[in-house]
């Protein structure tokens, strides 16, 4: 059975890239254009990594990424912050928040698939 990851990010061209590069590797793919859609997609179903945006309309990635883990079901849940945000003080801020890791944008979709693999087990 498929992993199913969540993405989460305002730019369509990016979610579309991050879409094909999970699907051709096998990966269930949901997608939502902000956090506050984001939060609407945590309907109960499994998922088994997000990958969000720092800088996003109506919520932000760092507020989504604590609402996240407030929920129990999803407290536990890997999240890769995808972003143009390379400052240390952000990159502690989603740490200290809970994020497993930190890409920065722009990102080889390699990449992306490495980082993905290491935190969705098999």
């Amino acid at each position: 059975m498929a992993k199913t990851i969540l993405i989460i990010d305002d730019s369509t061209s990016l979610r579309q890239v991050v879409n094909i590069t999970l699907t051709n590797a096998g990966y269930d793919v949901i997608e939502a254009v902000d956090g506050r859609d984001a939060l609407t997609k945590l309907d109960g179903r499994k998922i088994h990594l997000m990958i969000c945006d720092v800088n996003m309309p109506n919520m932000d990635g760092i507020s989504f990424l604590k609402a996240a883990k407030e929920d129990a079901r999803y407290k536990f849940t890997p999240i890769i912050m995808l972003t143009t945000e390379a400052g240390e003080d952000k990159k502690k801020e989603g740490q200290a928040a809970g994020a497993k890791a930190w890409v920065v944008k722009p990102f080889r979709p390699e990449q992306m698939l490495v980082a993905v693999s290491k935190l969705i087990l098999p």
